[in-house]
């Protein structure tokens, strides 16, 4: 039985990930802290390894006899010290991409993001310039895949990177459980009515590519976007999801330009003052929401003759039950 690894198999991408390969008959390996909660991995017959990407040694183990790693692990937010991500993202992809090479691993498929790509344009590729402007999390994401295609050249290890848009669906505890909360408490405000288009891609659909990239030679050496495709804006997915949720859509906008001042001000504060609590407001999330964010998965399609399994309007309806039975 092929052996694979998951890093961060506990967070949202990585529990849903390990189910699909355990369902698939592989032998999974799931590394995790011994800090992490574990809840999304009650049940599921997987091989649990402590450890960390950082320290090396908590590495052997995990990686023995392993094929592919699906590296998933990664400290993903829009506030923070630079520092600390360089440590996780950048440091610990060198630390985990040495071990397996060196335990004999032949493929690594690195989850990166489409963040360093920035804000402000529709139908953007994985060609399109990285942006001057970016928040730790993406600057580290980027100067790892970048070192990655450096290390392929060096080594006969295969890379291949997946950049998600803005995922979402079941046991999506960073983003929607917030949002939909916000929803239906009544404290919810569009950034510029919702105009702006924006990138979705439903969990299931992005763990499809990115085991359809991990099983298929001809994506070593290449990196795919992966949305599902949609020419959408916010506004269009908020009212489907508060449709979804038998709720009113709150009316409530703030113009985008009156946002980010707002925002820049709270952000500052939190930073100048050494607040350790995350701040409600930041630049990123407004430009998530008030600038143009879109993709193109024209690559995905080229390459694999890919389309998206589930629709929209599918895809809410898993997580609004999700959130439900939470």
């Amino acid at each position: 039985m092929r052996k694979i690894l998951v890093t961060g198999a506990n967070g949202f991408i990585g529990s849903n990930l390990v189910k699909r390969l355990v369902l698939q008959g592989y032998q999974v390996h799931s590394l995790v802290r011994k800090s992490s909660d574990l809840s999304f991995l009650k049940d599921v017959d997987t091989t649990l390894f402590y450890g960390n990407i950082n320290e090396v040694d908590s590495l052997k183990d995990a990686l023995k006899d392993v094929e592919k790693v699906y590296h998933v692990a990664g400290l993903a937010a829009d506030w923070g010290a630079y520092e600390l991500f360089e440590k996780v993202n950048f440091f610990g992809t060198q630390n985990l991409a040495n071990a397996a090479h060196k335990a004999g691993v032949k493929k690594m498929v690195y989850i990166s993001t489409v963040a360093f790509h920035g804000f402000g344009k529709v139908n953007m590729d994985e060609t399109f310039p990285v942006d001057k402007y970016l928040i730790p999390y993406a600057q580290t994401k980027y100067l790892a895949e970048e070192w990655l295609w450096q290390f392929q050249n060096l080594t006969d290890m295969k890379i291949t990177a997946v950049r998600p848009g803005n995922v979402f669906g079941i046991n999506d505890r960073t983003f929607m459980l917030k949002y939909i909360d916000a929803m239906i408490s009544g404290k919810f405000m569009e950034v510029g009515k919702g105009k702006s288009k924006t990138c979705p891609i439903f969990i299931d659909n992005l763990i499809d590519i990115i085991l359809l990239v991990g099983e298929h030679d001809k994506a070593n050496g290449e990196a795919f976007i992966a949305t599902d495709g949609l020419d959408i804006n916010w506004h269009t997915f908020n009212t489907k999801l508060a449709d979804a949720l038998g709720v009113k859509l709150p009316k409530a906008s703030i113009p985008y330009v009156v946002g980010y001042a707002v925002a820049k001000v709270y952000y500052g504060t939190h930073k100048f003052l050494r607040f350790k609590s995350e701040p409600f407001l930041t630049p990123y999330r407004i430009n998530n929401g008030g600038k143009d964010y879109h993709f193109s998965i024209d690559k995905l399609k080229s390459y694999f003759d890919y389309q998206p399994k589930v629709s929209l309007e599918e895809a809410i309806q898993k997580t609004v039950d999700w959130y439900r039975n939470k």
